[in-house]
C-alpha cells in the first residue's frame, strides 16, 4: 500500500512537472529522431564530401537539425559492387526512415535489399531501363530520385571535341559495364560519330590494367579523343585516366568539373554536387508522409562547360574563341 502511495506521489509530481513546460519544448521531446541512410558508390575523399555537405543543408534548410532530430548513417562504397551490396545490407537491416542512393549500381544494390524502405536515387542515367521506376511522372514504387545526363549528352561532348580537335579520325568511349548505365550512352555515341565520319572505339574497363592498355592502344592512333563516361570506377579511377590521356596526348573530355580541376582537359556535365542539394527535398518530403510513388523523378538542371587551359596548351591545342566565351569557368 505504502509502495502504491509512493508511485502515485512520482507521478503527480512528473505531470506537475510537465503540465509547466511549454507545448513547444513537449512537442520537441516527442518527437522521434529520424533516421536517413546514405549509400555513396564513391569513397569518402573531398569530393563525396562536398555532396554530403550539400545535402545536409539541404536538410537543414527544410526545417532538420543533423545530430537533434535527424541523424544520417554514411556509407561509402569506393566502386565496389560486391561492397555496394553488402552495405546495402547493412543499411536496411538499420531501418531506417529513408535512404539516399548515388549512382546506378548502388541504387541496384538497395533495390535487391528493400522494396518497402524509400529511396532516393542521385546520379542515375536510366531509370526506366534499370528498373526502378515504372515512369518519370509516376514512379509507382519505392525508388524515386534524380537522373544525371540524357542519352544524347555523348553527341554534345564529341561536339565539343571535334570543335576543338578538328583533325579527330577516332574517339573512344570510356566505361566500365559493371559499374551500370554506360550502355545507355552507347547509340547516340556511334550515331554521332557516324555524322561526323569518325570512327567509334568502345573501350570497356574493369580494372586499372585495362585503363592503361586501353588508353594506351588508343594513343598509339593518330587523331584519337577520348570521352569518359560518368559511373563509380572512373570517378574512383579518375587520376589515372587523367595522367595516361596526358601522357599518350589524348584530348579527352571529362562527365563532371572536378576531372579538369585535378588535370583533365575539359568537362562537360552536370553540377555533381547540386544533384545532392536538390534530394534533400524529396528526403524532407518522405520524412515528413510523402510517398516515393508520387514523387516524380526529375531531371538535372544545371550544365557547366569547365576548360583546362594549361592541359590545353601541353598538348599543344589551341582552343576556339567560341569554346572560350561559352565555357562557365576556365582554369589557368
Amino acid at each position: 500500500m505504502a509502495i502504491n502511495l509512493e508511485r502515485r506521489k512520482v507521478v503527480a509530481l512528473l505531470g506537475g512537472a510537465l503540465a509547466g513546460l511549454p507545448l513547444p519544448v513537449l512537442a520537441q521531446q516527442a518527437a522521434r529522431t529520424r533516421t536517413v541512410g546514405a549509400l555513396m558508390g564513391l569513397a569518402d575523399d573531398a569530393e563525396t564530401r562536398l555532396r554530403s555537405k550539400a545535402f545536409e543543408q539541404g536538410l537543414e534548410r527544410e526545417g532538420w537539425s543533423v545530430g537533434q532530430d535527424l541523424r544520417i548513417e554514411y556509407r561509402y562504397a569506393e566502386g565496389d559492387p560486391a561492397r555496394m551490396q553488402a552495405l546495402a545490407k547493412e543499411l536496411v537491416e538499420l531501418k531506417p526512415d529513408c535512404i539516399l542512393g548515388q549512382s546506378t549500381p548502388v541504387t541496384t544494390a538497395l533495390m535487391r535489399a528493400t522494396r518497402t524502405i524509400p529511396v532516393v536515387f542521385v546520379a542515375v542515367s536510366d531509370p526506366i531501363g534499370s528498373g526502378f521506376v515504372a515512369s518519370m511522372p509516376r514512379p509507382g514504387g519505392n525508388i524515386t530520385g534524380f537522373t544525371m545526363l540524357q542519352a544524347t549528352i555523348t553527341g554534345k561532348h564529341i561536339s565539343i571535341l571535334r570543335e576543338m580537335v578538328p583533325q579527330l579520325v577516332r574517339v573512344g568511349i570510356l566505361y566500365n559495364p559493371d559499374a551500370g548505365g554506360g550502355k545507355f550512352f552507347l547509340r547516340p555515341f556511334t550515331d554521332s560519330n557516324a555524322e561526323l565520319k569518325v570512327k567509334s572505339v568502345i573501350a570497356q574497363v574493369h580494372n586499372p590494367a585495362e585503363i592503361e592498355s586501353t588508353i594506351a592502344r588508343l594513343g598509339r592512333e593518330p587523331g584519337s579523343g577520348l570521352v569518359v563516361m560518368p559511373d563509380n570506377f572512373t570517378t574512383v579511377h579518375r587520376e589515372l585516366i587523367i595522367s595516361l590521356a596526358a601522357q599518350f596526348r589524348i584530348p579527352a573530355i571529362y562527365p563532371y568539373r572536378y576531372f579538369a580541376d585535378a588535370g583533365g582537359l575539359l568537362s562537360y556535365g552536370i553540377d555533381a554536387v547540386d544533384p545532392f542539394r536538390r534530394a534533400s527535398e524529396y528526403v524532407s518530403r518522405i520524412l515528413r508522409g510523402a510517398k516515393p510513388a508520387d514523387l516524380p523523378v526529375q531531371a538535372p538542371t544545371k550544365f557547366e562547360l569547365v576548360i583546362n587551359l594549361k592541359t590545353a596548351k601541353a598538348l599543344g591545342l589551341v582552343i576556339p574563341k567560341i569554346l572560350l566565351a561559352g565555357a562557365d569557368a576556365v582554369i589557368e
